[in-house]
């Protein structure tokens, strides 16, 4: 049987930023954010952490990152486009789903439709610590935050609101030690992990890195708030030799783009 043709990635036309896209997308990272409607929230608005993602706002914002690391999304995922980069892009760890619909919305307002959105999550919460195997997440009390645990069907109706659930969206349910070993993704542009815990990192380094082509972007979102998801990058950096530079999104977030 013949082999399937690789997809060849075009430099996306219309990345030259008109008014119209730049409008879309910037009232689309208030919305993700509910920066819009935070008035009618119950518990008072802080512009500077929401702008950071230093508080967790509840639904309707369908994203907790705060609008920095939204910039910094569409900042990678613009350059890749730009320059031609092969691959798909991934969020590891989604709550809402917000920074995945981002993501298509990017894609959607550029015109880009050789390119998917992989959201990855367990849309049941995090794993219980296995302590035995990753020392640095003992202790630790994610699986508690019932919070976190949102519903598959809740994620895709997310999409469908801003009209961007379609065939260039793509599911993986279940803990990321099942569904990223045999996810059929064969190469990506932007990997983004927000998994929190060591195990939940180690697992999208571990599995996905491998496909990141060069010049593609990693960011890490957890990074500068979670010991044990700094310490899964720097052992698998360590381990791997990966030297190229780590610059700081804002507080916690993390990204480089390998070379």
């Amino acid at each position: 049987m013949p082999q399937a043709r690789p997809r060849q990635y075009e430099p996306a036309k219309s990345i030259q930023k008109n008014a119209g896209t730049v409008l879309y997308l910037d009232l689309m990272k208030r919305c993700l954010t509910n920066w819009i409607y935070a008035d009618m929230e119950d518990r008072p608005f802080d512009p500077r952490a929401r702008a950071e993602g230093r508080n967790w706002p509840r639904p309707p914002a369908h994203t907790m990152i705060g609008l920095k690391r939204l910039d910094n999304v569409q900042f990678c995922v613009e350059e890749v486009l730009t320059n031609a980069v092969p691959g798909d892009l991934i969020e590891t760890g989604v709550w809402q789903g917000g920074a995945t619909i981002f993501m298509r919305a990017i894609l959607k307002a550029h015109g880009v439709k050789d390119r998917r959105v992989w959201v990855a999550d367990s849309f049941e919460g995090l794993p219980r610590p296995n302590a035995r195997q990753y020392p640095h997440d003992s202790g630790d009390r994610h699986h508690t935050y019932k919070e976190l645990a949102v519903p598959l069907e809740q994620v895709m109706a997310n999409f469908e609101r801003y009209d961007l659930l379609d065939e260039q969206v793509h599911f993986l349910k279940g803990w990321f030690r099942d569904t990223l070993p045999t996810a059929p993704i064969e190469k990506l542009a932007v990997i983004r992990l927000d998994g929190d815990m060591y195990e939940s990192t180690m697992d999208g380094l571990v599995h996905l890195y491998p496909k990141l082509s060069r010049g593609g972007y990693i960011i890490v979102d957890d990074y500068g708030a979670i010991f044990a998801c700094r310490q899964a990058v720097s052992d698998y950096r360590r381990a791997h030799r990966i030297t190229e530079r780590i610059r700081r999104i804002d507080w916690t977030g993390v990204c480089w783009q390998r070379c």
